[in-house]
Parts: structure tokens; sequence; C-alpha cells
């Protein structure tokens, strides 16, 4: 079962302030149920409980005495299934991550987890008994049925579970445990951080708004918040403290049960990515860190006027960048006009968001921070939030959560189970499109100055999508190997959090004492333990394709929705073979790595002449 929650997925770009944008845009959630009372929704709550047990009569102990025609009927009706389930659950996500502080919000989702969780729990069985068929009889299988063979990928994803599964009564034991496991630590954890008031000015202000402050044209003011961010997280660190104890815990604890060869590898089996490519990845972009952020990093405080830079000027916008604020009406159409240009196609797909009520676009009281693209279920439409506050990053992030839409409406004809994409080829349309989007504003550069602001922005961009989030996935591999070995203080975790900044950001950077606490906003390592590498694999897979785009192959677009379309019915090398592109090749990284290193060389090129 899928039913996963929307992960509130924190940008380090976004930015948030009050102000005038225009008409921000709010969701419509009725295409999933009009309220919490909606009689439609008990009616599915009621079927899926029935339709669960119905499922476990049918077919447990018995799947290995189906025939082709059975077997097909078995997956379809899980498939319906995890349909339903997943409505119910995305209803109550998105309407939770809409107010975070709302208690009947957070006890209606609570409601539900716990329910659906007792009602799947008769759903266990399945995949342990698709692990146990042979090998040979699911191949005949396949042959004498295409409609089953259509499912391949789904016996093959769960069947790379068979050498770590457990026994049957402990996969139901994990499965009824989870709802009071991660995800009450996860719910913890979401409302600590919506529920934190930072004092700037006079002001009470959440962590979105403060974090706005580190991107504000005056030094002054990025050092108070900076101050102010870490004063906070400071007298807040023993409790971010327990639950990354407590989770990391928890996940090594599973992990050794399940004989998993690394606290990783359980992410590399959901992301369908040998653990090779991803060492691959993370060597590549660790030995370039002296080409790419160190040297662009060196070049930015020499524009700031800096002999070294402070934490709080990372982010700082250049001297002569423009200050004004891009309402949503300029955001969407600028968006819209760079989708277009790539293919009429994508803009159409991309309509919808915009004008029926696909998008929460504003900064609200106790509303979850950053921004993500929920698919929901795929007989409605994903949903948007943003944290829209009129940064031209902001509409960059506007791209990014756009690119994700567009690629889960078009995975949808997948249907439930195979819709769904790994997050390593999930970020190639979101940072496609935040590509175009750059790509566009950059032909209508009107001087070298405004060309300079926005190479410099897209570089910004890159390094955090890149550098910054292998840097992440680095302090997660050292933080989950010294949990193994016994409880973390705080002193321990933010020790080793300083030990991989300093390597990723370069000789250029001070770091002010609180900046160690930093890591303990960060929702991935909460949410989705070694998330942060599909940034980095996504961000290196686009600008491999947006060399062959820019190369001029002519059936570029249509290979291009061909590989949306496929949502998680491919594996990688299948996607991206059409195109000439081995993500398992090393020296496919440098492709990416040579791009944001290009457009450094002509930023310092700028500075010569």
């Amino acid at each position: 079962m899928r039913f996963t929650l929307p992960t509130p997925v924190f940008d380090a770009n976004a930015s948030a302030a009050a102000g005038d944008f225009g008409n921000l845009p709010e969701w419509n959630l009725t295409d999933l149920y009009a309220d919490e009372d909606a009689p439609e929704l008990e009616r599915d709550m009621a079927w899926l409980e029935t339709a669960c047990a119905k499922f476990a009569t049918d077919y447990e102990g018995k799947l290995a005495d189906l025939d082709a025609a059975g077997l097909l009927q078995c997956v379809t009706d899980y498939e319906a299934i995890d349909l339903i389930g997943g409505r119910i659950m995305s209803f109550a996500g998105l309407r939770y991550y809409q107010n975070t502080m709302d208690g009947n919000r957070a006890q209606f989702l609570q409601n539900c987890q716990e329910q659906i969780t007792v009602f799947t729990g008769q759903l266990v069985f399945f995949s342990l008994e698709i692990n146990r068929l042979e090998d040979e009889s699911l191949a005949a299988m396949f042959a004498q049925n295409d409609d089953l063979a259509r499912y391949k990928p789904i016996f093959e994803r769960l069947r790379a579970m068979k050498p770590y599964q457990l026994s049957d009564e402990l996969e139901k034991f994990l499965h009824d445990q989870s709802s009071v496991g991660s995800s009450a630590w996860n719910k913890l954890f979401d409302e600590t951080i919506a529920g934190l008031t930072f004092n700037i000015e006079g002001d009470a202000l959440n962590l979105e708004a403060t974090l706005n402050f580190l991107t504000d044209a005056d030094r002054s003011k990025r050092k108070v918040a900076a101050h102010e961010l870490a004063r906070v997280f400071g007298e807040n660190t023993k409790l971010f403290a327990r639950v990354h104890n407590t989770l990391a815990k928890e996940k090594e604890i599973e992990d050794r049960w399940r004989n998993m060869e690394s606290p990783q590898m359980g992410r590399h089996l959901a992301n369908h990515v040998e653990p090779e490519v991803v060492e691959a990845l993370r060597d590549a972009v660790v030995a370039a860190y002296p080409k790419l952020s160190h040297r662009y990093y060196a070049l930015k405080a020499k524009w700031l006027g800096l002999d070294t830079m402070e934490v709080w000027d990372r982010n700082a916008p250049l001297p002569v960048e423009d200050t004004k604020v891009v309402d949503w009406a300029e955001a969407e159409k600028t968006v819209m006009d760079a989708y277009a240009a790539f293919d009429p196609k994508m803009a159409e797909i991309a309509k919808p968001f915009f004008t029926d009520g696909w998008i929460d676009a504003g900064v609200k009281e106790g509303k979850a921070p950053g921004a993500f693209a929920h698919p929901t279920v795929t007989n409605v439409h994903p949903y948007v939030m943003l944290n829209y506050l009129g940064k031209p990053r902001d509409v960059m992030t506007l791209a990014h959560e756009l690119g994700h839409g567009v690629h889960q409406v078009l995975a949808a004809e997948q249907g439930e189970l195979l819709s769904s994409t790994p997050l390593t080829l999930a970020e190639t349309a979101s940072v496609f499109g935040e590509m175009l989007t750059f790509r566009k504003m950059l032909e209508g550069a009107k001087t070298s100055t405004e060309r300079k602001v926005l190479l410099a922005g897209k570089v910004e961009d890159m390094i955090n999508t890149v550098v910054r989030q292998i840097a992440f996935y680095d302090f997660e591999c050292k933080l989950h190997a010294a949990r193994s070995e016994g409880e973390l203080t705080t002193d321990d975790i933010n020790a080793l959090w300083m030990s991989v900044q300093a390597e990723s950001l370069g000789p250029v950077f001070d770091f002010m004492p609180g900046y160690e606490t930093f890591w303990s906003y960060v929702p991935h390592f909460v949410h989705s333990p070694f998330y942060v590498y599909a940034y980095a694999f996504g961000d290196g897979l686009v600008n491999a394709l947006y060399a062959v785009y820019e190369e001029g192959d002519a059936d570029f677009q249509a290979k291009y929705f061909d590989m949306l379309k496929a949502g998680g019915s491919k594996h990688h090398k299948e996607l991206l073979a059409p195109f000439g592109l081995d993500a398992s090749d090393p020296k496919f990284w440098d492709k990416g790595l040579n791009m944001i290193s290009s457009m450094i060389d002509e930023l310092e090129n700028m500075e010569e002449n």
C-alpha cells in the first residue's frame, strides 16, 4: 500500500514575508471530498474496511494456486483498494498541511491513518506471498497474459525486497505499529516546526518569514535573522535531537532485522537505483566542490565586497540585483510562457493548476513550510503547495512544483500502482521545468547586468540542489552510522553537521556560533531518510537531458513526454536510452556538473571584461 502523506519538502530557496502579490490561489479539495463529514468519505471508508477483509478472505494463503487470470484479478483488486485508501489519506494530509496547528485537522488525519492502518493490516500477506512465488511460475504467467505482464515492474519491486523480508507475523506487527511509530514522530516534528516563533525587529514571525530575511539586501537584517534562527533552534534542539535519535534507532533496528547492507539500502531499493550509481554521483559531486561551490562563493564574496562570508551571506542578493516583487500574475505568465515555448501541450496540462484550485500559494499561519506537489490518486489530480512571496526564486519554485504536477498528470495514465515514480526520476520534470523557465528568462535579459544576476541565481540554485543536497546526504550517512553506535547528544549531531558544511561550502566561509544547530529544521531527515540525493540525481539527469535538447533532437519533445508518461513502469536505464544517456556511466554525472561549471566560467569572464 502506498498511503503516504504528502511530505512538505522544504525548498532552501523559498522565501516568505507579508506583501501584496495579487490574487493568490487556494486549494479546492472538493475534487477529493467536500469536507471531513462528507457522506462520500464515510462511504469510501466503509467500502475500504469491507474490501480489505474480502481481499484477505479471497486471497490469503492462495496466491501460489492462482492462474494468470486469477493473479491479474488479485492485483487489480489490490489496486482498487490502494486507490480509495490513497484518496482518503490525500484529503486528510493536504487539509492538515494547510494548517498544522489546527487540532481538529491533526485529529482527523491521525484517526484516518489509524483506521486505514487497521484495515490494510489484513493485506500484508500480499507482498509476502508474492515473494514466495517461483520465478519460473511467475514468468510463465507473464508470458500467458499481457494484461498481467503490464504489472511486471510492480512484481519486480516487491521481489527486490525478498532478501530482506521478515516473517509474516513481524511484517504485520511493523505495519500495525506504524501509525504510532515514525509517523507520530513526523507529526511531532511538523507541529513543532510550524509552532516556532522568531522575534525579528519586534515582530513575531514563523520559520518561513524568518528564513526570508536571509535573502534580504540589508546585511544587518540577514545577520539578525541568522542569530534569531540559531537562538530558537538552540532552545528546541533537545527535542529535535530526540526525534532524530528515535527515528534513526528505529530504522537501525528494522534494517538490522532485515539484514540490510546499509542504512541507505532501503532508499536505493525504493528508488530502483543501484547503490554504485548513487555513490558515483556522490563522489563526482564531492570531487567537484572546488570548481563549483568553492569557486562560486569566492566570486560572490568579491561581489559583496567581503574577504570572508558568513552563513547569512550565502543566499544574499547581489548588490546589482533588482529587488522588485514579482506578483502572482507575472509569475504565472513567466512559467506558462516557458512551458508553452517548449511545447504547447505542456502549458495545456499545467493550465488547470491555476484555474481549477489545484495550487495553494499564500503564506498562512500554521501552514506547512516549503513547497511540494502531491499526486493524490490517479482518478483525481495533483495539488501543489507553495509559500509564495514574490521573490524571483519563488517563480522558480513555482516552475519546479508545476513540473512535478505535469509529470504526475501524465503518469496517471499508468494507473495507481504503476504511476508512482521513484524519487530519483520524480525530480526530472520539476528540474526540467525550472531549466525551461530560467532559459526563457535568460533569453529575455536586456543587459549584461541582468544576465549576470540570472546566471548567478541559477548557479546558486544548482549549488543548493546538487552540492548542498549531497552534503546533506553525507550528513545523514554520518548520523545514521554514529547512531548505530549509541545515543547521540545534540553536540554530537552538531559536530556531524559542521563536518560537512566547511567541506561543501569552501574556505571563504566563516560559521557563526549557533549555525551548528541548523540541521534541526530540515524535514527530509525526518520524513524521508536519504531522500536528498534524489535532488542531485535529478539535476544531473536534467542537465544531461537539456544538453540533448539543445543539440536539436527533432523528436525530443515526444521522447520527453513518453518518459513522463511511463511513471514508474520503467527503470532509469530504459527511460534514458532513447536520449543516448546512461546514468550508470560514471562520466554521466560530469556532464551535468560541467554545465554548472561553465556558468561559473561565464560569470568569471564577465568580471575580467
